[in-house]
C-alpha cells in the first residue's frame, strides 16, 4: 500500500477533531527497535561529525514513514543538561537541597547548554523531514521531572515542608527557563512543528506523586504560562503523563492541555478516559505496553483491530498506538502486528462514523 503522510491528521487530534483516517503515534520508539525491524543501523550520534548527525535523522524520519506515520515524535530532554542533575533516575541526591544550593545554581547558563547540543539536532531534522510530515514534540521533561532531577523526590517532599517558599520558587525558576526555551523552540523551529509536547510523569498507579492541591497550586500555574505561550503560536499542547492523575486532570485541561497521552489498563480502562475526557482534549494511545509485551503476535493484532475500531467510534480526536512507549523489550512482531492491524482498519475495514 502506498502511504502518503499527512500531518494533518495529528493535527487534528490535538483538536478533538476527527481525522480523515485512524492516526498512528508514539511517545517514544527506541533505536534498537528501529535497527532490528528496519535493518539498519544508526550512526554515532554523538561523533559531532554533521553527516553523521543528517544520515541519523533520515533514518529516523523514515521508519516513521515506512510504519506509516503522519509525525514523527522527537524531543531533546532538559535533564540531559542540567549541571549536577540526575536524582530523577536515582544517580545522585540533586544539585539543589537548600537555599543557597538554588541561589547559587548556573540557571543563566542552561538555556546556553541546552542550545550548545539541541540547536544542531532540529536543525537537521527540519532539513531532512519527509515531505507531509511534521515533528510532534520539542522540549522534553516537564516541570515537575525537572524538579525531581535537581532536587530528587524525597528531598522535594521534605523542602515542600521545611522551606515552602523555597519549593515554590523552585516551580516558578523552572517555569521561567521552560518559557526561554520555549520561546526559542517556536521563534526558531515552528514551522517544523504540528504539536508542541511535554512528558511529565506526575502519578502512580492509584494516584498523583505529589498531592493534588500541591501540583494545582505550584505546578499548573507554571503549565497555563507555558500553554498559554504556546497556543499564541497557534500549535496546539499534548501532554504526556503516566500514572492515576485524574484529580488533577480538570485543572490542565483549564490550563490550556489539548490532549493526553500514556494510558495503562491497570489503573482504568482507555474508554474511561474518553468518556472522561474524549468532548473535551484529544487522546492519544490506548493499546497498554504490557499487553505488546505479553501477547502473540495474533492476539495483538485482533486486540487493535477491536480497540482501534471501538476508540474510533466513541472519540472525536483519536489517534492509536502504545499507551506509553516502545521500549527495547516489546516484541518487533508484536509492534509490527499493531502496525498491521492499524493499516487494516485504515483500509476501510471496521466501524466508522
Amino acid at each position: 500500500m502506498q502511504f502518503a503522510p499527512d500531518y494533518r491528521n495529528i493535527e487534528d487530534v490535538a483538536h478533538n477533531r476527527r481525522p480523515s483516517r485512524l492516526p498512528l503515534y508514539e511517545h517514544l520508539i527506541n533505536d534498537e527497535s528501529m535497527e532490528k525491524i528496519a535493518g539498519f543501523k544508526f550512526p554515532d550520534f554523538d561523533s559531532g561529525n554533521a553527516a553523521d548527525r543528517r544520515q541519523y535523522f533520515e533514518l529516523y524520519c523514515n521508519f516513521f514513514l515506512g510504519m506509516t506515520y503522519d509525525t514523527v515524535s522527537y524531543e531533546f530532554c532538559v535533564t540531559d543538561i542540567l549541571p549536577g542533575g540526575g536524582a530523577l533516575l536515582g544517580e545522585c541526591a540533586g544539585a539543589i537541597q537548600n537555599r543557597s544550593d538554588f541561589e547559587k545554581y548556573p540557571w543563566p547558563d542552561l538555556p546556553r547548554l541546552f542550545w550548545e547540543r539541541a540547536e544542531a539536532r532540529f536543525e537537521t531534522l527540519q532539513q531532512v523531514i519527509p515531505d507531509g510530515m511534521k515533528v510532534v514534540g520539542g522540549i522534553g521533561n516537564g516541570l515537575f521531572e525537572i524538579s525531581e532531577d535537581l532536587v530528587g523526590f524525597e528531598q522535594l517532599c521534605y523542602m515542600q515542608i521545611d522551606d515552602p517558599e523555597l519549593f515554590s520558587d523552585l516551580f516558578v525558576r523552572i517555569g521561567d527557563l521552560l518559557i526561554n526555551l520555549w520561546s526559542h523552540i517556536l521563534k526558531r523551529f515552528s514551522d517544523l512543528f504540528v504539536v508542541c509536547r511535554s512528558g511529565d510523569d506526575m502519578g502512580f498507579k492509584t494516584g498523583t506523586l505529589l498531592a493534588p492541591n500541591t501540583i494545582t497550586t505550584h505546578i499548573v500555574p507554571e503549565y497555563r504560562r507555558i500553554i498559554d505561550l504556546i497556543h499564541k503560536a497557534g500549535k496546539p499542547f499534548l501532554l504526556h503523563s503516566c500514572g492515576n492523575i485524574f484529580e488533577v486532570m480538570d485543572s490542565l485541561i483549564d490550563a490550556g492541555i489539548n490532549g493526553k497521552h500514556s494510558n495503562e489498563d491497570a489503573i482504568c480502562p482507555f474508554e474511561d478516559w474518553i468518556s472522561r475526557y474524549g468532548n473535551r482534549i484529544g487522546l492519544f494511545g490506548g493499546i497498554d505496553t504490557d499487553l505488546l509485551c505479553r501477547l502473540t503476535p495474533q492476539d495483538v493484532y485482533e486486540l487493535v483491530v477491536e480497540r482501534g475500531a471501538k476508540f474510533r467510534e466513541l472519540a472525536n480526536g483519536y489517534a492509536i498506538g502504545s499507551g506509553n512507549s516502545i521500549p527495547e523489550y516489546v516484541p518487533t512482531e508484536n509492534y509490527l502486528a499493531m502496525i498491521k492491524a492499524v493499516n487494516h482498519l485504515n483500509r476501510g475495514h471496521g466501524p466508522r462514523r
